[in-house]
């Protein structure tokens, strides 16, 4: 009777106002290392951040430290203050906390800044001193990273030495649950080997490493493969680092579990199974989708993801959450309430059989992707499959479409408020400030809130720096921040100085571009990196004038911050954002130019794009590391211990960036503005494209689009294997680009 009388205990508890921020079930869900082991690894990041200064900090871990009050407990906290001898203590509850409280010294007191496109850190001697103790306490449980997609779109080619600045930096912003998916492919491996598979039936199924996001979810198969034993035994060991460093940080990371998903050659091993085969995904036909969904009420069921969960606890250990999707971005095949109910019981039940304290972490992208389908008693049918606090929910899309506000929480579950912020990894500005500033305080205070934490879930990183520091800083805030005062103070830290040049130029992109309030994920729409045609749409939601001028006080504050590097990458950035508002300009002119019948116009319009603006550009990019085409395509061609394995590799890198499958199926979704692309591959459909549009006028017939698709996929396809090798170090001068492209194209009758 005990079991019984404490699960009607949770009941009730789940269903009072106390369950806000505080679910019995997740209390499990804590740093698995010891005081000691996480105080020895955040002093270690502490060594590898300030190198020689790291000795004027003492650094450490206890559990046991006061926090706030019964409704913060179990929240991490942090303690800074001055030591008689000069030194800064920082005291965590974890070492997440420990290194957040670093960060915030180092911000707060010593204006440095650390990010993806560089780190400011020059610390004053001695340092400041912290005039009274300063006592933080996390506004959430959970501060959730990473997005299933990003594995493929920005991980997918990363070595240790990535890895580790991207945990430390994961540590640095607070990060205590994220995503640990590499090298399932190799667990994956025993266990169709275990059940009869043969090794051709693999690799005929498995998908290659730019698309494994879409293989893990089911969403495809059978395509840019096989993985080699090497790739899957280099994973393998790289998950062992990425697991082993995230834990001794205090970090709870996520691992996979079985969603239902099966090849189809399982059919030959099982034949009397029902297996249910799903309609297409992204364009692709059934030679690279139409996945197999194995029946939830099959005893097979249970066995593979049962074997899956020992094989993956045995090789990894666990920290008791684990991540499936069953019907991502696809539909199941019924909507009965007692299906939908009976496929998350199913999936839950796979893992605790084998560990008990599991707790299911699923993304809630589908009930926003598929309303029509997602009504409220499915909903509530397929979150009710299992118990209420065993499962959070990713509102992965809150900072456009929240999901908690027409699910009433999630009918009961927690769940994590996300920004997602960023389809394909593009390298647009873009952001949702005002939105992220105040959406997960009213997600908090929602009637009966179920909010057990904030997340970061961009589908690709290393662009937009400012929109993470912000959102990995709402994460400890109980309050929302005075935007205005925060991005002023952003640009002097990111700089390390202040330039009033460049505060101004920050305060007019984080009213316009950085400001969408329209909810919509617009930043990936621009004509420069979408397939030409008469249709292309160039509205935007703010004001382009804003970020011109913000051009122009950006290059007036070279000559007095040359010297930075952050600044020397959001220079290119500005530029190249200023120079995607004037494709979308040179556009509107071809297309007037052509319906106008003016061949001079399209000529004079197309001269400028295709052999000025667009080559200068590229020319821009390639002088700063972070714009590389080559990078991404010699990084990928690294991990090949062999040249077939390089090249398939390569093939898996340059096909994601572009076509995104056999046939162009997802075409641009993960375009890019890197140095060599713009030339190789969007200058030449340009080029094609006006050309086009003369020879038509020249002749007297109408302009067909689906003829010229099928000529421009020609030239999107040469791109794939034309073999030309990229630099992957910069070429040329930054600031002596930029200057030339400002004085040149400067629109200074439109400001």
């Amino acid at each position: 009777m005990a079991p019984l009388v404490v699960w009607v205990a949770f009941l009730l508890f789940a269903a009072s106002p106390f369950a806000q921020s505080h679910f019995p079930t997740l209390e499990h869900v804590r740093p698995a290392a010891d005081d000691d082991l996480q105080t020895e690894a955040v002093r270690e990041l502490l060594q590898r951040l300030l190198g020689p200064r790291a000795r004027d900090f003492v650094l450490s871990v206890n559990r046991s430290l006061p926090g706030a009050g019964p409704r913060h407990s179990g929240f991490d906290r942090f303690e800074l203050r001055s030591l008689a001898d000069g030194r800064i203590s920082i005291q965590g509850s974890s070492g997440v906390a420990a290194a957040t409280g670093l960060y915030r010294y180092l911000r707060s007191f010593c204006g440095c800044h650390i990010s993806w496109s560089g780190d400011q850190l020059r610390l004053p001697t001695p340092l400041p001193a912290v005039s009274k103790p300063v006592r933080v306490t996390s506004a959430n449980r959970f501060r959730y990273y990473q997005n299933v997609c990003a594995y493929s779109y920005s991980f997918v080619w990363w070595n240790w030495e990535r890895w580790e600045r991207e945990i430390d930096w994961m540590a640095l912003s607070g990060i205590n649950l994220p995503l640990a998916f590499t090298g399932q492919e190799a667990i994956w491996q025993k266990v169709y080997i275990s059940l009869g598979l043969n090794q051709t039936e693999i690799d005929n199924f498995v998908v290659g490493p730019a698309y494994l996001a879409w293989g893990r979810m089911g969403n495809m198969h059978s395509w840019a493969g096989p993985l080699s034993n090497s790739w899957n035994k280099n994973q393998l060991n790289l998950q062992h680092q990425i697991l082993r460093r995230m834990r001794s940080l205090g970090m709870s990371p996520i691992l996979p579990a079985f969603a239902g998903f099966v090849p189809d050659t399982i059919r030959r091993l099982f034949p009397k199974e029902n297996i249910t085969r799903l309609g297409s995904w992204g364009h692709l036909n059934c030679s690279y989708s139409c996945s197999y969904l194995l029946d939830f009420q099959s005893p097979l069921f249970q066995k593979i993801g049962q074997m899956f969960m020992l094989e993956l606890i045995k090789e990894f250990g666990t920290n008791h959450i684990y991540n499936a999707d069953t019907f991502n971005e696809m539909t199941p095949s019924s909507s009965d309430p007692k299906y939908l109910s009976s496929i998350s019981n199913a999936v839950f039940n796979s893992m605790t059989q084998v560990d008990p304290l599991a707790i299911w972490l699923m993304q809630g992208w589908l009930f926003v992707n598929k309303p029509s389908f997602w009504q409220p008693t499915q909903v509530k049918a397929l979150l009710h499959g299992v118990p209420l606090g065993r499962m959070i929910i990713l509102d992965l899309f809150a900072d456009s479409r929240p999901a908690y506000s027409f699910t009433k929480s999630f009918y009961g579950q927690p769940f994590i408020w996300c920004m997602l912020h960023n389809f394909g990894g593009n390298t647009g500005m873009y952001g949702t400030v005002e939105t992220i500033n105040k959406g997960p305080f009213e997600a908090r205070y929602f009637p009966n809130s179920t909010m057990v934490g904030t997340g970061v879930a961009p589908e690709g990183i290393e662009q937009n720096d400012v929109v993470y520091e912000l959102m990995n800083e709402i994460g400890w805030r109980e309050d929302p921040l005075n935007l205005t005062e925060w991005v002023m103070s952003y640009a002097e830290r990111r700089y390390g100085k202040k330039n009033d040049r460049a505060v101004a130029a920050w305060l007019l992109l984080f009213q316009s571009v950085y400001n969408n309030t329209f909810y919509r994920p617009d930043h990936n729409r621009s004509p420069l990196v979408h397939k030409p045609s008469l249709q292309l749409d160039t509205s935007l939601w703010y004001n382009k004038s804003d970020v011109y001028e913000a051009w122009r006080q950006m290059q007036t504050a070279v000559s007095d911050l040359f010297s930075s590097e952050t600044f020397r990458y959001d220079l290119v950035d500005v530029t190249r954002q200023s120079v995607q508002l004037l494709v979308s300009e040179l556009y509107e002119d071809l297309k007037n130019a052509y319906l106008n019948y003016s061949i001079v116009g399209l000529q004079t319009s197309g001269n400028v794009l295709v052999h000025n603006l667009l080559p200068e550009l590229d020319n821009l990019l390639s002088s700063d590391g972070h714009f590389l085409l080559g990078h991404w395509l010699e990084t990928a061609r690294s991990l090949g211990t062999n040249e077939k394995e390089a090249d398939l590799y390569e093939f898996n890198a340059r096909n994601q960036i572009t076509l995104w499958g056999p046939g162009g199926n997802l075409l641009d979704y993960a375009n890019k503005q890197w140095g060599g692309l713009v030339n190789d591959y969007y200058t030449l459909r340009w080029d094609l494209f006006v050309s086009t549009l003369i020879k038509c006028l020249e002749m007297r017939v109408p302009f067909h689009q689906a003829h010229f698709d099928q000529t421009v996929f020609q030239v999107q396809q040469h791109f794939i294997v034309n073999k030309v090798k990229y630099p992957d170090k910069p070429v040329g001068n930054t600031f002596e680009i930029a200057k030339k492209l400002f004085l040149k194209y400067y629109p200074h009758e439109k400001i």
